[in-house]
Formats: structure tokens, sequence, C-alpha cells
């Protein structure tokens, strides 16, 4: 896809390590300048420079979603250095209590709802008022196959991401008729170094290799694999980029074919 983005400006919202990273370096290679935000300023800075690396151009934002001032400063800083934006990844994202509802009880889902839901759409918002000015843009959201699931204790953060996905569909109807797209790229899990960690620990508790974890995991899925944080980004790309001109409120499954619900 390079230079798909030639000339375009992006945000990726948590911008760390993992996926926003790779998402923040593949529209870089498409051509994109890219704006990285998330809390940790320290992580941001590092992803921006690596965004550099590529020849491209980079801002680094400490921002925090869940605060609407942080959400309209965001886009304020991408239209003072950058004069326009064109595409928004929202990536952060938020677990919230991993506990059956019983025990935690609804309060313990405000983390998880907050970022995933409110804040999020608080920063599509504010992105897809510039956009619309502009005449078009897109939006991509990433979301999580729980929110299709019904494994115990992730309540909160199936909801919020089962909420996001109703909320995009509804804005991308909203928004098309500026030339705004929404859409959703939906990973199960993601192969990379914290997954690989959480392996590990799971292997040692059953007493077998990680190896024979991946691959009890991986037998679920039709490619007998688990996609890596590069392609769940492409995936990402392809909807941020003109080749998916005539996409909108729609949901991309990026799973290796692991299809269960």
């Amino acid at each position: 896809m390079s230079g798909d983005l030639a000339g375009r400006v992006a945000i990726v919202s948590g911008a760390g390590p993992g996926l926003g990273r790779s998402v923040a370096l593949l529209l870089a290679e498409a051509g994109a300048d890219v704006v990285v935000a998330a809390r940790d300023a320290g992580r941001v800075a590092a992803v921006a420079a690596e965004v550099e690396d590529t020849g491209r151009k980079a801002l680094a934002v400490r921002s925090d979603i869940t605060v609407a001032a942080d959400c309209q400063a965001l886009v304020d800083a991408t239209g003072d250095r950058f004069g326009r934006l064109d595409v928004l990844v929202n990536n952060a994202f938020a677990m919230g209590p991993m506990a059956a509802m019983l025990e935690v009880g609804l309060d313990g889902w405000r983390e998880a709802m907050d970022v995933n839901l409110f804040g999020t759409m608080e920063l599509s918002l504010a992105a897809a008022r510039v956009m619309a000015e502009a005449g078009g843009g897109s939006i991509v959201m990433v979301s999580s196959q729980a929110m299709r699931r019904s494994a115990p204790r992730r309540g909160a953060y199936a909801a919020s991401k089962a909420a996001l996905l109703a909320a995009t569909r509804v804005l991308a109807n909203e928004v098309g008729r500026v030339g705004v797209r929404v859409n959703s790229v939906v990973p199960g899990q993601i192969w990379g170094p914290a997954l690989e960690q959480l392996y590990g620990e799971v292997a040692k508790r059953r007493g077998v290799t990680p190896e024979e974890v991946y691959h009890d995991i991986a037998k679920d899925t039709a490619l007998r694999r688990i996609p890596t944080a590069d392609e769940v980004a492409e995936a990402v790309v392809f909807l941020a980029s003109d080749r998916a001109r005539g996409i909108t409120g729609q949901a991309l499954d990026v799973n290796a074919g692991n299809w269960w619900h």
C-alpha cells in the first residue's frame, strides 16, 4: 500500500507498543504524516521517532481521550501542525475488570466504558467535524472479537466494544453524506511480545510448552495461527485509504478465520 496515503495526515490514539505502533508505522509507510497520541508521553515520543525514521513527519501528543478538552486539543494540534486531518485510528482501549459481574458490580465498568466508548466517540466527533468541513476523511475503530462472545469475566470490555460498534454504524450513516467514512477492524488475539509472555505464563501453570499453548488456541482458526499486529494494521490502513472508498459502516474481522461466537 505504499503511497496510498501520500499527502494525508492521520491521528493514532493509543499509539504505544503493539498494534498502535504498527498502525502508525504502516500509515507512514503508506505516505501519511502521523500524529501519535497516548497517555504515556515517553511511549508516544518513541513511536513518533520511528515514524520520522521512515521519512514522514510526526507529532507526539500526550492525550487522555477520557478528557473532552484533550480530544479537542489533539485535533487542534494536528490542524496547527499539518493544516489538515484525513484519518483517525481509534486504538486506545481499557480492559476493565477481569471479574464476574456479581463480584465487581457495574461501577467497575466505568473505566472501560469511559475509554472504549465515550472517549473514543468524543475524539471521533471532534475529528469528524474537521473532516466534514474539509469534504471527507476516514475514521477506523479498533474493536474486538470479545464483543461477539459471552466469555466470563469480560463483561465490561465486551459490552463497551459492542456499544462502540453500534455507535460506529450510526455515525457512519450520519456523516457519510459529507464524505466521511467510519469503519471497524475487529481482531481476536494479536500475536506479539505481550501475548507471547502470557502464553509462557499459561504454559508454566499447565506444565506444557508455550508452543503447545499457542497451537491449542490457534487450532480454532481456519489458518491455524494467530495474526500479528502488522497484519491487523494492514487492514486498518486499507480502510483508511481510498482503496476502501466505497466502504463505510462495516466491521472487518482480522482473526485468521476464528468465526465461532
